[in-house]
């Protein structure tokens, strides 16, 4: 089916034709049969790069022409982030795209006047709680990755967010898309929609498995020639030979760090082949450059000084080592600015070689030529080590094979025997993903859920409640009495919490609406309000608020390791007299408090301006999770001066001031400073000891006085801030940004 026959409008036709697409493929052309652009719901169970965001595309920008307004729903941030950017290519036709993941007490009214809404499945049921009014003014909702209905962490909320989105806007259309499950035909059927499924690919997958130096695939084999040390390395350069590209998909950071490593080093060797033998007028072997050795080595270089200009850690460090030879990895223990230099340098084929945990298959727009799945094992805290599943095999697997780009993908498992790769082809690549199951019936699911409906008044009785939970995917699973005795169980625990009231039907209270819209757990609130009690019999440091926080169920304390003990007990006894009800030692409660404690003490470290190197080396920890532990409790902090400021509390206003500390990782004196954008937590730091230790001490410094302490560049951005001439201020201004320049581009 050609585009320029289907029923979009004709500005749309154009903007696709325009970019090279003049034909819908067979999946996509199933959906437009199957209603997509009237207004049918549709579930799209296809595989990865076989069009499903173009179907959506369709869809809202049809939508939109007739006035719609569309929500688009992703699991993680950065995926959002890539939505967003995609969909802002549509303001060549009047569109206007936003997007919104932060803040999860805001309604982000502002969202109203933009056409797409980009946001997570948590900021969306932030928003519904909040009340934002512009939701019921959304007519096509796409949920992306639907099949993380699945997810133990995710599912709930966005089943529940997808539910309430149903019953506010009973007209509005739900396209979701999914990877191919098991059980497609049962979530069509809950959402009311057409189900599109399909195997077809754009680019052919072939799966296989590599054994003794040949790629089984299930009707041919591949030979690797051997020339490396390990097996892995011969089977990137098989790919890299040819032209393309790889992702290795590790079990662990740690193993995803010393893959790069080690194919960097090889890389690099093989670049510095290419660079001699071009110089001397040969010709170079390696054939994975796809420019001259030199050429290609000066543009990683330059790549590997921006990772470097990230941040000073060891794992920066080691990042821009690899970057040099071509590789790199990719974990969540990385900046954000870290991951997407590595995800624009794979993109833009700079990187030959991406070396990640399983999180880079979650969505991202990363395929490459060959996939290979050398750990096909996760860590489980209650069974070891046990196989992944098979959908996040072939999530894995959907990676390979680059549209336009490749004649065909490949995914490979490494196996040790015979035995395991028969056992491999049988488990893996002959074999159908499970079908997928709701998670909503446990307690710590149903509590927020259910507090959140009563609060935004959704439902006002019992009776009313379980009618909601009718409609989820769980009760279209099983029966509804089901649920019964749990909603009972969390109506009483809400009840005696003062977070709702339990009489003559069911009312939220002032606290918990509050709660409601700050979006925590019912139970993390229950935990800040039993602190509270505590806090005047103790000695109320940073550390007191911090280890509070760090009691509720919203944060994720850091692991043990069997050198914290030592340190931990000495600390503890140190401190003692700061911790809001501290267990008794060798309880059974007490190797938890000491996760607290230690995930506290990073926090508090982070805030008195530790070296980041210093707490990723402590803590080993990458500086993205001081980031990611950073978010969550200024979140949580925020809740907790929101709730002590609703109690009346003496300590409300220092927990507010802890919530801008944890914000910029800096002592309270730098508050006044810190803010200006680009300074940082080190820059500001320098400033305060120069004796500039508050705004009107900058707006009045030197020109030259600020450069020699943060360089000319952020000097001149944060005079311009500030509304500063700079050019009248220093008559020398030019002259030193000239020369920052200069350096810069030399």
């Amino acid at each position: 089916m050609k585009i320029s026959e289907i029923d979009i409008p004709d500005a749309v036709k154009g903007f696709y034709i325009e970019s090279g697409i003049s034909e819908l493929y067979p999946p996509q052309e199933k959906a437009v049969e199957g209603g997509l652009l009237e207004g049918r719901n549709i579930l799209a169970a296809v595989p990865t790069a076989s069009g499903k965001t173009m179907m959506a595309e369709m869809a809202m920008l049809k939508s939109i022409t007739n006035g719609g307004k569309c929500l688009y729903i992703v699991p993680l941030r950065a995926l959002a982030s890539e939505k967003y950017a995609r969909f802002r290519e549509f303001q060549e036709l009047g569109v206007q795209a936003g997007v919104s993941t932060g803040d999860l007490d805001s309604r982000d009214e502002w969202l109203g006047r933009r056409d797409i809404i980009v946001a997570t499945s948590e900021k969306t049921d932030s928003l519904i709680r909040n009340r934002a009014p512009w939701i019921k003014d959304i007519t096509v909702i796409v949920a992306d990755e639907v099949h993380l209905l699945d997810s133990p962490d995710r599912g709930p909320t966005l089943e529940v967010t997808l539910a309430r989105l149903m019953q506010m806007n009973p007209d509005v259309q739900i396209i979701a898309l999914s990877a191919t499950v098991g059980n497609a035909q049962e979530m069509a059927q809950w959402l009311d929609a057409a189900l599109v499924e399909s195997k077809w690919r754009p680019i052919d997958l072939q799966e296989g498995v590599f054994l003794s130096g040949a790629i089984k695939f299930p009707n041919s084999l591949r030979t690797v020639e051997h020339k490396y040390k390990d097996e892995l390395t011969d089977l990137v350069y098989d790919t890299l030979n040819e032209g393309g590209q790889c992702i290795v998909f590790e079990s662990s950071r740690r193993n995803a760090e010393a893959s790069a490593r080690r194919l960097g080093q090889a890389l690099g060797k093989s670049l510095r082949i290419s660079e001699s033998t071009e110089s001397s007028g040969s010709t170079g072997s390696t054939g994975s450059t796809g420019s001259s050795g030199h050429e290609y080595s000066v543009k990683l270089d330059s790549l590997a000084n921006q990772v470097m200009d990230t941040g000073e850690t060891e794992i920066t460090r080691r990042l821009a080592q690899c970057v040099r030879g071509g590789a790199a990895f990719h974990h969540a223990g990385l900046l954000s600015e870290q991951r997407k230099l590595i995800e624009d340098g794979f993109r833009n084929n700079l990187i030959k070689v991406l070396s990640s945990t399983p999180t880079l298959a979650a969505g991202l727009n990363m395929p490459a030529r060959r996939v290979i799945i050398r750990g096909y094992r996760r860590y489980d805290p209650n069974y070891g080590m046990v196989p992944i599943p098979v959908l996040e095999y072939k999530q894995m697997a959907g990676r390979a094979g680059r549209p336009g780009l490749d004649p065909y993908g490949e995914s490979v498992l490494i196996s040790k025997s015979d035995e395991e790769m028969e056992g491999l082809i049988e488990q893996y690549v002959n074999n159908d993903a499970e079908d997928i199951y709701s998670k909503l019936g446990t307690k710590s699911a149903l509590r927020t859920h259910i507090l959140s409906t009563v609060s935004t008044g959704l439902v006002k009785s019992r009776e009313e409640l379980m009618d909601f939970l009718g409609r989820t995917f769980f009760a279209h699973q099983q029966d509804t009495w089901k649920l019964a005795a749990v909603v009972d169980e969390v109506i009483e625990f809400l009840a005696t919490n003062n977070l709702i009231i339990d009489s003559d039907g069911l009312h939220p209270s002032e606290l918990g609406e509050l709660v409601t819209r700050l979006y925590i757990d019912p139970m993390s609130a229950s935990t800040i309000l039993d602190g509270q009690g505590h806090l005047g019999r103790v000695n109320v440091t940073e550390l007191t608020l911090l280890q509070l926080i760090c009691n509720t169920p919203d944060m994720r304390p850091l692991y043990l390791r069997n050198n914290d003990y030592g340190w931990l007990d000495d600390y503890v006894q140190q401190h003692n007299d700061e911790f809001v009800a501290p267990p008794p030692p060798h309880s059974s409660e007490y190797e938890w408090f000491m996760s607290e404690v230690k995930t506290a003490v990073l926090l508090l470290e982070w805030i008195s301006e530790s070296k980041e190197d210093d707490i990723t080396s402590r803590f080993n920890i990458g500086p993205g999770d001081i980031r990611a532990q950073a978010d969550t409790a200024q979140w949580l902090m925020h809740s907790t001066a929101r709730i002590l400021t609703y109690l009346g509390s003496e300590h409300a206003g220092f927990a507010q001031e802890l919530v801008e500390r944890i914000s910029y990782g800096a002592a309270k004196e730098l508050l006044p400073i810190i803010k200006i954008k680009g300074i940082g937590r080190v820059r500001s730091r320098k400033l305060y000891n120069a004796g500039y230790k508050d705004i009107e001490a900058i707006r009045k410094a030197e020109f030259k006085a600020l450069a020699d302490i943060i360089g000319p560049k952020i000097a001149v951005n944060t005079l311009k801030q500030l509304g500063i001439d700079v050019d009248r201020k220093s008559s020398d201004f030019t002259e030193n940004v000239k020369a920052q320049q200069n350096i810069e581009d030399f």
